[in-house]
């Protein structure tokens, strides 16, 4: 009874960190890793061990610098204002309460205004804006392509 709850509480952690993979208040990846070693640690290690915790744990670190790196990268190719990156930041925040149309669109008009009041270019805020935007959107989708593949290698781990 017991080991049951515990692969409950295992598979609803991986489920909610694919959750946390498109909504920024969770950690998306942290709590599949998290689901995974639970997982693993409920088989004793013995199907799941070592090698495959490594690689799913690469995979999460992977994901992460993706996820930081990716919005930065968009925004630094398109030369953006530090008031642009801050914007970013802030429109991520405030898009948290506004669902998830918020969580994806408010980073863009976050860079666009920061880069906007830093030079007074809207065709530059814009270009910046949306820059920004599709760095965030690429981490996004290789974030959550990360999150499968780990579950990939702990499925297979697990029936191997």
């Amino acid at each position: 009874m017991a080991e049951t709850l515990w692969w409950v509480l295992s598979i609803g952690l991986i489920g909610l960190g694919l959750l946390g993979t498109v909504l920024p208040a969770l950690p998306g990846t942290a709590l599949v890793l998290g689901g995974i070693v639970l997982g693993a640690w409920v088989g004793d290690f013995q199907q799941v061990g070592g090698w495959s915790l490594a690689l799913i744990t690469a995979l999460a670190v992977l994901a992460w610098v993706l996820d930081y790196v990716a919005g930065l990268l968009g925004a630094r190719k398109a030369g953006a204002s530090k008031q642009a990156i801050a914007g970013a930041a802030l429109g991520t925040l405030a898009g948290l309460f506004m669902g998830l149309v918020g969580v994806f669109f408010m980073p863009l008009l976050g860079a666009a205004l920061g880069e906007y009041l830093a030079r007074k270019d809207e065709a530059r805020a814009l270009k910046v804006g949306l820059a920004t935007w599709l760095g965030i959107m690429v981490g996004l989708i290789a974030k959550v392509v990360l999150a499968f593949m780990m579950i990939g290698v702990f499925v297979i781990a697990l029936l191997v």
